[in-house]
């Protein structure tokens, strides 16, 4: 029965994501979390870290870390491919189209009105992420105390070093890691 569940979550991923992984994350966290109770946020954030860490598209990833640890290798590969089918019909569909209709105008037109959805799907999944980060599971609070200033030193940190300095973001991720490591130890 889970083999079956993974698959329709994970089909219903990959058929309402447009705009690659990040755009996806709201949806995969929508289905883990909230709607079959997998995981909880906590276990589902170290998951989406490891997903960002491994090579190949981090929806894909998630979804096949998610189907092992619910199900074992059956799991991994039915969630995938649930993952994967809808957008490998719908781009086939949608090539057909836009080589046939490329030219008109209101091909342009939809593909305009898209782009700003697909920013606010990312926008989303970032700000959870932050969240989560910042004030962890209980979300967030205006209280002062809440707050893990550590986190918020390194992400400032990090996107200051990226944005200015256009550093490699891999570079970054480590050394934010060792430090993070070596501050939370001492703190």
């Amino acid at each position: 029965m889970i083999i079956l569940e993974l698959f329709l979550s994970f089909f219903q991923v990959g058929l309402f994501s447009f705009g690659g992984g990040y755009a996806a994350l709201p949806l995969i966290q929508e289905q883990v979390i909230e709607n079959n109770h997998w995981m909880s946020i906590t276990e589902f954030t170290d998951m989406l870290t490891i997903s960002q860490m491994t090579p190949g598209p981090i929806a894909i990833n998630l979804a096949t870390f998610v189907g092992i640890r619910l199900a074992g290798i059956p799991g991994a590969i039915v969630a995938t491919i649930g993952c994967i089918l809808p957008s490998c019909i719908i781009v086939s569909l949608l090539a057909f189209i836009y080589f046939k209709f490329k030219n008109l105008k209101i091909m342009q037109g939809i593909l305009s009105g898209l782009r700003p959805a697909v920013v606010a799907l990312i926008a989303s999944a970032g700000l959870s992420i932050i969240i989560l980060a910042f004030w962890g599971e209980k979300g967030f609070s205006t209280d002062i105390n809440a707050v893990n200033f550590i986190s918020v030193f390194l992400f400032s940190a990090s996107l200051f070093i990226i944005r200015k300095y256009k550093k490699n973001p891999m570079l970054v991720m480590l050394s934010s890691g060792v430090i993070g490591g070596i501050m939370y130890l001492i703190f």
